[in-house]
């Protein structure tokens, strides 16, 4: 990866009717890199994408994508980038080919030149058999594939993907994860936006939380968990009784117990912890079902950040739905 670079910002404030949306946001993102973007719904994640793509001016601080400054050299900024939303933006009414021709030619190529381009990626994206068929009778998947391709027409530098796995069944998510490490490969810098701690742990270089407009954490995901997140041991018993002896053998380990439902969890700093805690275990004649140690994810550092109100759907289930979120202000 690269170390000159592609995104940055610069105390970012965007307004709306007196309110931020976003204030002071700060980020850099180098070549070939993938900037994770979390946040929960009115975080201000698709305000910072709007103001970085040049669709929304900023009220303060400043920008640039590509080397432009995404104000006063908009207008190159955007024949830099590519961007796919939320929702694909494909015309149903016409074929695969179709669309990205159409695209193609809006963005100056000539006509062989756009089918070349257009037969380029639908092969690249695994739409080739799908190429004649109207797009209305694609698939979640296939819809946001042909989107994304659509975004890529004019090789872009910088790719924005703005939260592009939402809805979709486990094996379109996977299928795009794939394309997402395929571009970076080939020097394309990414900034993704996701609800999905997953995706981000699995996508992104760097990571930066959003919270009400403004970063409360940014950095690797490594770095991430173990500043903010924490291990953790889950001791299981099937006798009922040994309960109370055990919290009690937990506490002489110098740990912190919280029992619930026949299970003691504790926070542990280190493996010296986890052996201490076998030690009593065993001093206390207590033979668990189970013992585990559950290393630090991004859901412990996001939950650690802004609290369980906050909190990001889990990854969709196999029918593609994700869980349902709390609502919040919009961004």
């Amino acid at each position: 990866m690269s170390t000159d670079l592609m995104i940055e910002a610069d105390g970012l404030g965007v307004t709306f009717d007196g309110r931020p949306a976003l204030d002071g946001v700060t980020l850099e993102v180098p070549r070939g890199g993938v900037l994770g973007l979390l946040g929960h719904n009115g975080a201000g994640k698709t305000t910072l994408v709007r103001t970085l793509t040049t669709v929304l001016p900023p009220t303060s601080g400043s920008a640039r994508v590509a080397g432009l400054d995404v104000v006063r050299e908009a207008a190159a900024v955007r024949h830099r980038i590519g961007v796919t939303g939320q929702f694909a933006g494909v015309d149903d009414r016409l074929t695969g080919t179709e669309n990205l021709v159409l695209v193609a030619r809006l963005l100056g190529a000539g006509r062989a030149e756009a089918r070349s381009r257009a037969e380029e990626l639908l092969h690249a994206f695994g739409l080739t058999e799908a190429a004649g068929r109207r797009a209305r009778t694609y698939s979640g998947g296939m819809r946001r594939r042909l989107d994304l391709a659509c975004s890529l027409l004019g090789h872009p530098e910088v790719v924005f993907l703005d939260e592009p796995t939402t809805g979709l069944d486990p094996a379109a998510r996977q299928a795009l994860w794939d394309l997402v490490d395929d571009l970076t490969r080939d020097g394309t810098t990414v900034l993704l936006t996701t609800q999905y701690l997953e995706e981000a742990d699995r996508l992104a270089d760097l990571v930066t939380v959003l919270s009400k407009g403004s970063v409360v954490a940014a950095g690797t995901a490594a770095a991430l968990k173990a500043e903010l997140g924490h291990r953790t041991a889950t001791l299981t018993l099937s006798r009922p009784h040994e309960l109370p002896e055990a919290v009690e053998a937990v506490r002489r380990a110098g740990l912190r117990p919280v029992a619930e439902d026949g299970r003691i969890t504790a926070p542990i700093g280190d493996t010296t912890e986890f052996f201490a805690l076998v030690r009593a275990l065993d001093a206390a004649g207590i033979a668990p079902d189970g013992l585990t140690l559950h290393e630090p994810s991004l859901d412990d550092v996001y939950l650690a950040l802004v609290g369980p109100d906050a909190r990001p759907p889990a990854a969709p289930d196999a029918s593609g739905k994700p869980a349902p979120l709390k609502e919040a202000a919009p961004a």
